[in-house]
């Protein structure tokens, strides 16, 4: 199974449904990229299932376990446990962290880190809590891309400003121009340049 394109792991746990449909309603279908959205609010990713064929039509799909991961789809998680990607298929089990906020949006991109070999491309929008921070570095020693939503367009400030503090976030941008740089991505990424698996993980 390819791994070698782009994939963009969008996370976030108080966002505004305005605010996907504005980031997905400004990316054009054919990108080459697969971007899977994770929301720790249990009410969001029916929602967004609603609520993003209309504004957009690139694919929407539903992750089950042992779905394969293809490009040009728009992938969204439902709030049933943690996410994992093996041998380019997700991988599902239960939740991890049973109490508290999630770290749903850490584990999975931990696990992209060590077995995705496309372009990594992390977007921390608003949230409660930490969730993602804590895998930056990861995303980074594989020479991802790290983005979060600039903290004054953010309803809420904890997971924006926790991956700004951790030091690993390459850009703070608008929801606009997160658009303009997943296309920006997408464009200059080559599905035929695959990076080396990250090891010791």
């Amino acid at each position: 199974m390819a791994t070698n394109f782009p994939i963009v792991c969008v996370g976030g746990s108080a966002v505004e449904m305005d605010t996907y449909v504005e980031l997905l309603g400004s990316l054009p279908i054919g990108l080459g990229i697969a971007i899977v959205i994770i929301d720790n609010l249990n009410t969001v990713p029916h929602l967004l299932r609603d609520t993003l064929p209309k504004c957009t039509k690139i694919p929407i799909v539903w992750i089950t376990d042992g779905l394969p991961i293809l490009p040009d789809r728009v992938y969204i998680l439902q709030a049933f446990g943690d996410l994992h990607v093996l041998d380019g298929k997700f991988r599902t089990t239960p939740k991890s962290k049973p109490t508290g906020w999630p770290d749903v949006i850490t584990i999975f991109l931990r696990s992209l880190s060590a077995n995705w070999r496309g372009k990594l491309v992390s977007v921390i929008l608003a949230g409660y809590d930490g969730d993602g921070a804590a895998a930056l570095r990861d995303v980074k020693e594989v020479v991802g891309t790290t983005i979060a939503q600039r903290v004054d367009t953010a309803r809420q400030t904890d997971m924006p400003l926790t991956a700004i503090a951790s030091g690993y976030i390459d850009l703070v941008l608008t929801i606009e121009d997160i658009s303009k740089e997943i296309i920006r991505i997408a464009h200059t990424a080559s599905r035929d340049e695959a990076r080396p698996v990250a090891k010791g993980r």
